[in-house]
């Protein structure tokens, strides 16, 4: 029987019904057996299903027959909708020939369906729109098909009107991916190209590849290279993905699937990479995709600091799954030996926390985030901190630049005073705006990434009632009036607890971060001080009074000069406690305040 392939990814905003979608193209192709088939079924992450979102890529073949001759097989990736994990969606479509633009009737084109737009038509891949969710009461199809005609390139009158709750289009758009997708190059004789899109670490197996092969083809007993590394391993295994690992006897060119190899070190395996043959290596690797660049990083601690080996594997075998997580080895006084990881987004960070807490059995502590600045000394050398403690002294320092967002945000009409007025408090610079339809507008800012990285998301969609989105691209530095805002605690600044801040702001928010201070750390026999300085000049201070014990209690009767005698060898010995003494942070105290911080 001749067979074809279509290699295919969904793209769409979160929450358009993807998953649903790759459920009833499951349940349409009889791809998996029905007692295997269930809401989300791709979504494999306890965290996926419990959110409702999809968090990774997931890859699965589909076989489809639509007439007695011909049998297709359907590669399909699915990707997630936030834009945390843009990263994971470059990943997809770089192993397709062509998407579906899922779009929900009733939303309409959102943020991040326009940034997926825009990457899979720099791939030039064939896109199929998709108007999904048309069963809602709610649904406006041709209010959407009205969007579509501002996206350069689709044809609102090629989208597919479907339902992936009641199934309804699913066999129009199987017909579409055959008959619009152009099938993969077939060059099976030469030398192997293959790209490695995705990789996890099976504790069994060890590294495992995901990997689109574009020239040649693999099998069990191959020597193979990796072209970055030059590394030679041996192929064990290959085969095809359903919801389990499928061996086959070889992977040949145009298929997606899977290997693994005699590799034993997760950092042996490389995202974006290319494999080949160690005998007959080819000449040119896979174009790939763009290297994630950290927008967020923040300290990642071992509650017990025993456990610090045990942090340094899960991440190495974490990173397997998902490259875009970076890290590096820190310290710090007050929670000792961690790592320094950099994230895509907020939501990327406490996903990364939850799964290392989850799957690798850990208690972590994560200090506030921060983004990456570039600093011009007078001396003339260029250096790019990541933490607050390694941003030196104000004297030495030229100029401070920090990282630049080009933000999208797309919002009804009715919420674009508050919406303003947030944007205007994160030092935002209004570039542009746009009407879709006539009830909803997509803005333009130029936004310090530092002002979005920490609640801004949350306050965007609480003053929209939900119904704006946002996108972002980096868009480079920028010379920023900043300065670092210290934290004292009895006189001895903590850098730990130090903030690089708009000078204009570090007034406010260090008065508000002592406030807040002083509610998490214990009282102590003597008063402590907590002071925000900027420099050398206090900016706020507060002072935990001291624990007060009466010393005089237990006495009764006699004269009043025993009484004083007593209250003067205590006042004596809160002095020398004042002058000695060290104040120690509890653990819960310094989590409470970075989270509020």
């Amino acid at each position: 029987m001749e067979k074809e392939i279509r290699n295919f990814s969904i793209i769409a905003h979160i929450d358009h019904g993807k998953s649903t979608l790759a459920d009833r193209l499951l349940e349409y192709t009889h791809s998996i057996p029905s007692r295997q088939l269930r809401e989300q079924t791709l979504d494999t992450m306890d965290l996926e299903r419990e959110r409702g979102i999809s968090i990774k890529a997931h890859t699965i073949s589909l076989l489809y027959r639509p007439r007695e001759s011909k049998e297709y097989i359907l590669n399909l990736i699915d990707t997630p909708g936030h834009v945390d994990f843009s990263y994971e969606v470059s990943r997809s479509l770089s192993a397709c020939e062509g998407t579906l633009l899922l779009i929900d009737a009733a939303q309409g084109v959102e943020a991040q369906t326009l940034a997926n737009f825009y990457l899979a038509r720099q791939r030039k891949l064939r896109i199929i729109p998709v108007i999904n969710k048309v069963d809602l009461p709610v649904a406006s199809a041709p209010r959407v098909m009205g969007q579509l005609r501002k996206l350069e390139g689709i044809n609102p009158e090629e989208a597919i009107l479907a339902s992936a709750k009641d199934g309804r289009g699913v066999k129009e758009i199987l017909e579409a991916i055959i008959k619009r997708i152009p099938p993969p190059p077939l060059l099976p004789q030469a030398p192997l190209r293959a790209l490695i899109f995705d990789s996890f670490f099976d504790p069994h197996r060890g590294p495992v590849a995901y990997i689109r092969i574009f020239e040649g083809k693999v099998g069990p007993g191959m020597n193979i290279k990796v072209m970055s590394s030059g590394r030679e391993f041996k192929v064990e295994e290959v085969g095809i993905i359903k919801l389990e690992r499928i061996p086959t006897p070889e992977l040949t060119s145009g298929e997606v699937g899977y290997i693994i190899t005699n590799m034993k070190r997760p950092k042996d395996l490389k995202i974006g990479d290319t494999m080949t043959e160690a005998r007959r290596p080819t000449a040119s690797s896979c174009p790939g995709f763009r290297e994630p660049k950290p927008m967020v990083l923040c300290g990642l601690y071992p509650a017990d600091e025993e456990k610090f080996e045990n942090l340094e594997e899960a991440l190495s075998k974490l990173k397997l799954n998902d490259s875009s997580l970076s890290f590096r080895g820190e310290s710090s006084p007050a929670l000792g030996t961690g790592f320094r990881c950099g994230f895509l987004g907020l939501l990327h960070k406490e996903i990364v926390q939850e799964r290392l807490e989850r799957e690798f059995n850990l208690n972590l502590i994560t200090t506030a985030p921060n983004v990456r600045y570039r600093l011009v000394m007078k001396t003339g050398e260029t250096l790019e901190i990541d933490s607050p403690g390694d941003f030196p002294s104000q004297e030495k320092i030229k100029t401070v630049e920090e990282p630049y967002i080009r933000a999208t945000i797309i919002t009804p009409q009715e919420y674009l005073g508050p919406i303003f007025k947030l944007l205007e408090k994160r030092r935002g610079k209004f570039l542009d705006m746009n009407w879709l339809d006539n009830t909803r507008v997509r803005l333009s800012y130029h936004l310090p990434l530092g002002e979005v990285a920490m609640g801004f998301h949350d306050q965007l969609k609480s003053v929209s009632q939900g119904y704006a989105s946002f996108d972002y691209d980096h868009s480079g530095y920028q010379e920023g009036d900043l300065t670092k805002l210290e934290i004292l605690v009895n006189g001895k600044s903590l850098p730990s607890l130090s903030l690089i801040v708009h000078r204009e702001a570090a007034y406010l928010k260090g008065k508000n971060l002592i406030s807040r201070l002083k509610m998490v750390i214990p009282r102590q026999l003597f008063p402590i001080p907590l002071q925000a300085a900027v420099g050398r000049r206090i900016i706020a201070r507060e002072t935990i009074p001291a624990l007060r014990k009466d010393v005089t209690a237990p006495l009764y009767g006699g004269d009043i000069t025993r009484k004083r005698k007593l209250l003067e060898r205590q006042k004596k010995g809160k002095k020398r406690m004042r002058k000695f003494g060290e104040v120690n942070i509890p653990q819960e105290a310094f989590l409470i305040f970075l989270e509020t911080g």
